[in-house]
């Protein structure tokens, strides 16, 4: 992991009011969080409305209104609305990790215009495992659409979470998750015409003019990988958010998951 470095002084910040504070923000380029500033919004005009808080509403109540002395783990942090959500509920530390370094450095700066203290760092969700230690709260959220290899990059999650993991994702397809049986017959062809079937669609070129909307799973798949990863669902707080706890991430011989399936063990 690198920080990313920013030139930002909390007192000139202060001193220069809401116009200095706007221009500082749009120099900062397009956000995608849209996060209150002492009356500055940093994307009034996102085309998804006031994001992320049209989701936060839903996932706020699901989650301890006191996080004293919790440690939280925030993974693609982007402009670090998340992460701010969490240390004004008093979380001792929260760390917010991203790819981007243009991210990086907003976050950076609505935590110091806020007054948090909030360690931000460069480092990819494929090498969330070499962060020490596990977080008794790990968000991953926005993140697993984007990646080519999603399953691999869960099960590397998982091993950061000690108490509650905060998942989302982008849900296309089927709502509902189906009743499945614990086996098929290999002729049995006919199950995978059901629309509630467990599937991810790939997205070859774009979704969205965004050519990182790679994989987009239906309810049902979402919640089997979340169960096959080990974890339990523990909260469905809205249509894209799932809040779930360590079940069984961990083997016999207290290996994760993906050790043994790299190992070829699993």
């Amino acid at each position: 992991m690198a920080t990313v470095g920013t030139n930002i002084s909390r007192e000139d910040v202060g001193l220069n009011g809401l116009q200095e504070l706007t221009r500082r923000v749009s120099e900062m380029g397009e956000w995608f969080h849209n996060i209150n500033l002492n009356g500055v919004l940093t994307a009034p005009h996102h085309f998804l409305g006031d994001f992320p808080s049209v989701k936060w509403k839903h996932i706020a109540p699901a989650l301890p209104a006191d996080l004293s002395g919790a440690t939280v783990l925030d993974i693609g942090c982007n402009g670090g609305f998340h992460s701010i959500e969490l240390k004004k509920r008093g979380a001792s530390r929260v760390l917010g990790v991203d790819v981007d370094d243009r991210y990086l450095e907003q976050a950076r700066f609505a935590s110091q215009v806020l007054d948090l203290e909030i360690e931000f760092a460069k480092c990819s969700v494929y090498d969330v495992d070499s962060i020490p230690g596990q977080f008794d709260y790990v968000l991953f959220m926005g993140v697993f659409y984007h990646l080519r290899y999603p399953l691999f990059a869960l099960d590397k999650v998982i091993k950061k979470v000690k108490g509650s993991l905060i998942f989302q994702t982008m849900v296309r397809g089927s709502l509902t998750s189906p009743e499945l049986c614990e086996d098929y017959h290999f002729w049995n062809t006919e199950v995978f015409n059901h629309p509630d079937f467990p599937c991810m669609y790939f997205i070859e070129k774009n979704y969205s003019g965004d050519p990182t909307n790679w994989w987009i799973p239906n309810h049902g798949a979402m919640e089997g990988m979340l169960r096959s990863s080990g974890l339990k669902i523990t909260a469905h707080p809205e249509q894209e958010t799932w809040i779930c706890a360590p079940s069984h991430v961990t083997k016999d011989d207290g290996n994760y998951i993906l050790d043994h399936e790299l190992a070829g063990t699993l």
